[in-house]
């Protein structure tokens, strides 16, 4: 099988992606593997790169070595190839998407990617306008809708400031969202039932458990199990949602009394969410866009995933 290294050009702001390449080379020489690399032009190249490849050859391995960001764009340019297999180095900022493994999985080992086994990942299609076009896409980890959208929006303009990595940017976002309390007003139907309707401080529409670079946001979520779990926060006081910020942090808020009067983290197969206003911003995957209506719906089994170790199933987080 040929495996394609697809090196976000931007991942890192560049640095130490030559040292990348030359480790992929000499595993490649190595194990005398059939491989190639390929940095990437733009933003959306990745996406296009992978969709010619698999027209031409869909039983293709495509390693995205970026953030979740370069995950999605591998995923929606191979969604549509059942033979195709995505792996990922997790050279990006947030790489929420391998956390939900075994920290053993040692997503940075080229020759374990190389010789990786693959595990079915869901994936959550979304369909909506977006830039006054229809269009549908799919999601690998999470969608994050007010204050998390609103940190994640933040946290990219704070990053490219001097002086000010990624971590500190985020918890800076998070103390100035905090201030602000913008949240968001929406309507949320599940499975064709009202669930929601009107002003609430967040809500994560959830694959995986994490976002954020390690915020266990959504702990009942899980990448196998055909649901998107989604998290609805209240539009309760700042200092309720300080003091619940460290156990959502660390995901164990779900375990805390009379949390159902803040919280409610339901699943479900569909999902509607509609603004109040014509327009909503939503993260998708860690990348900001601003949509109008948008329907979300579970597509099991949707990708083959690179596990980077031999014994695949002792590696997955219960």
């Amino acid at each position: 099988m040929k495996t394609y290294f697809i090196i976000n050009s931007a991942a890192g702001q560049g640095k130490g992606l030559k040292d990348l390449e030359l480790n992929i080379i000499d595993a490649v020489q190595t194990l005398e593997a059939d491989a190639d690399v390929y940095y990437t032009k733009a933003s959306g190249d990745a996406e296009k790169f992978v969709k010619s490849i698999c027209i031409e050859n869909p039983d293709t391995r495509f390693i995205a070595c970026g953030g979740d960001g370069t995950l999605s764009e591998v995923l929606n340019g191979a969604a549509r190839f059942n033979e195709a297999q995505i792996g990922v180095v997790p050279i990006g900022t947030g790489n929420d998407f391998c956390r939900n493994f075994n920290p053993d999985a040692d997503f940075f080992d080229i020759k374990a990617q190389l010789n990786g086994d693959v595990v079915s990942c869901d994936a959550i299609k979304y369909t909506s306008v977006i830039e006054g076009k229809q269009k549908s896409g799919y999601c690998a980890n999470m969608f994050n809708i007010g204050f998390d959208c609103n940190v994640a929006d933040m946290t990219a303009t704070m990053k490219k400031k001097p002086f000010i990595s990624g971590s500190f940017a985020y918890y800076i976002s998070i103390l100035v969202n905090l201030i602000k309390k913008k949240g968001a007003k929406i309507e949320i139907k599940m499975d064709g039932k009202l669930i929601h309707s009107g002003k609430l401080l967040l809500t994560s529409i959830a694959n995986g458990c994490y976002c954020g670079g390690g915020i266990k946001s959504n702990p009942l979520a899980s990448l196998q199990d055909g649901f998107i779990n989604v998290n609805i926060v209240k539009d309760v006081s700042r200092l309720k949602f300080l003091k619940l910020l460290p156990h959502y942090m660390k995901g164990d808020f779900l375990s805390l009394k009379n949390i159902e009067k803040i919280v409610v983290s339901p699943k479900c197969k569909n999902l509607v969410v509609t603004p109040f206003k014509n327009k909503l911003k939503l993260c998708i995957d860690g990348e900001i866009t601003e949509v109008s209506k948008v329907e979300f719906e579970i597509v099991p089994s949707a990708f083959n995933f690179v596990v980077p170790c031999s014994n695949i199933y002792s590696y997955l987080l219960e």
